[in-house]
């Protein structure tokens, strides 16, 4: 998971579709096939538009999928902006710069040598994060060494490498143990003996374990993660180092392949994709990469189960849960709070608002999923599924409506159940809180300003694109009268100055003579 991107400046609002204020961002998403899209360090980057609220002028630009702060990847560039032939090559210098210093076959050769060590040989440096042979010993002598690396810590990457913390950046949390058992067991339950682990490292890591310590667990993984250093760790049929929001495979159609094979194995049956997107992501291109895996899944069925759907997992915060519904309809959201190692607030056993807020949408049948009752989780017959404590079945909406395992109050002027912190308010005619602003920017359309929809479904956008190609081509015209003139200007007034300096110099030769 990962904090929200800072370089789109204070644009994402929690759970909406990336606005704050009377401005917003939104990512372009484009119907196969899309228009191929500058590259950057990270794959291919995407296509942003910045709105203003009641202003008809948009402009759309390329920014990078992967990083939240542009001191970590500074790209940009305006959709309809040229580039020279010699800042296009430079663009590819710094991409092939920024890539990881070994390929995936030099890891996975490295990798066979290191486990052949002898336990006093095996090293790690945790400067550099990198597994030690004998010869790269003196170039990290004066690094933090850590020796005797045993066959059980290489089994366990995730509690050997540093989290990638930085909040602006990546804010790599991992899965807490008691949540990493509860999903291997659930997934053993529910019979499934493949898993497509993107973005689950710690989850890879135990079911791999879980395999080679029990000969009765048969269940195979694939981790695909944006972070390198795991390629040190293992083979290619078991790691590919993967971009989820922009479907990048970075070792090109060889990783690609691996992942293909392993979704469509047996007609794909018995495979699922669980996930934990970062979770300042947008939702709307990580939908986009998902629904390819889910094609890709799909190359391998029958026409026979052509109705079928892949099992998905997909671990996020309850109050997106619009928003993935919006794009996976199937999908039903699970009570169980989901927490993680090494974050102070994301965990279980808190009370209140204090909770862990993330929770598993998945498109399995609630009632398949058995969720622990030791936990304090029960079964709602009403709604034949299972539900945290404090989640009260609400006679009124017929079904267990809290989000975030309070006990919600049921509005009959909303005529839905909303959180106990909230009351009615007459002027806004819905609930809020009680120190909201009723005269507050509204959620709604950027062009018309209609709260029944958003701007990229707004019937005037088409005209909106023509006003706003006009005004560009206006503004343009305006900026190049203006360099014009101002270059004019500079020429004018450099001639006088060279004519007043000459005039100067031939009085000082006549006075001087």
């Amino acid at each position: 998971m990962a904090a929200p991107r800072e370089w789109l400046g204070a644009v994402e609002a929690e759970g909406s579709s990336g606005r704050q204020g009377n401005s917003g961002v939104e990512v372009v998403v484009f119907s196969d096939p899309a228009p191929p899209a500058p590259l950057c360090p990270h794959g291919p980057t995407l296509l942003f538009v910045k709105a203003n609220q009641g202003k008809e002028e948009t402009r759309r630009f390329y920014a990078c999928s992967a990083c939240r702060d542009r001191k970590d990847c500074n790209f940009f560039q305006w959709e309809d902006e040229k580039l020279s032939g010699a800042r296009l090559a430079a663009r590819e210098a710094h991409n092939r710069r920024y890539q990881p210093p070994l390929s995936r076959s030099q890891c996975v050769e490295r990798y066979l040598k290191f486990i052949e060590l002898p336990l006093s040989q095996r090293k790690f440096c945790q400067r550099c994060q990198q597994l030690l042979l004998p010869d790269d010993e003196e170039k990290h002598r004066k690094h933090q060494i850590v020796g005797d690396i045993s066959i059980t810590q290489l089994k366990r990457p995730s509690q050997l490498l540093y989290p990638l913390e930085n909040k602006k950046t990546n804010a790599q949390y991992l899965f807490a143990d008691r949540s990493c058992l509860f999903l291997v067991d659930l997934l053993s339950t529910l019979g499934f003996r493949r898993v497509l682990c993107v973005g689950t490292p710690r989850l890879h890591e135990l079911i791999r374990l879980k395999a080679s310590g029990d000969k009765k667990s048969n269940i195979k993984s694939l981790l695909l993660d944006i972070d390198f250093r795991y390629s040190q760790f293992y083979m290619e049929d078991s790691f590919c180092h993967y971009n989820m929001f922009n479907h990048h495979f970075f070792d090109g159609k060889a990783a690609l392949e691996v992942c293909r094979t392993f979704l469509q194995k047996d007609e794909g049956e018995g495979v699922i994709m669980v996930t934990d997107p970062p979770f300042g992501g947008l939702v709307e291109p990580l939908a986009v990469t998902f629904k390819k895996l889910i094609a890709m899944w799909k190359e391998g069925q029958s026409q026979d189960n052509s109705h079928k759907e892949l099992p998905i997992f997909w671990i996020f915060p309850y109050f997106f849960e619009s928003r993935i519904c919006q794009f996976f309809p199937s999908f039903c959201m699970l009570d169980y709070q989901v927490d993680y190692d090494n974050h102070a607030l994301y965990k279980h056993g808190k009370t209140g608002r204090k909770q862990s807020p993330v929770r598993i949408f998945t498109n399995i049948p609630p009632n398949k999923i058995i969720l622990p009752i030791e936990e304090g989780y029960r079964f709602c017959p009403l709604c034949q599924r299972y539900v945290s404590l404090e989640n009260q079945h609400c006679e009124h909406c017929n079904s267990c409506t809290s989000k975030d395992g309070r006990k919600w109050n049921h509005c009959f002027l909303c005529k839905k159940c909303v959180k106990p912190s909230w009351i009615h308010c007459n002027i806004c005619n819905h609930c809020a809180l009680p120190d909201h602003s009723c005269t507050g920017p509204k959620d709604g359309c950027f062009i018309c300003g209609e709260l029944d929809h958003k701007r990229s479904t707004c019937p005037n956008i088409s005209t909106s694109k023509k006003v706003n190609k006009a005004v560009r081509k206006q503004k343009q015209r305006k900026s190049n009268k203006m360099k014009m003139e101002t270059t004019k200007g500079q020429s004018m007034n450099h001639t006088s100055v060279t004519r007043k300096k000459k005039r100067r110099e031939r009085a000082h030769q006549y006075l001087c003579s």
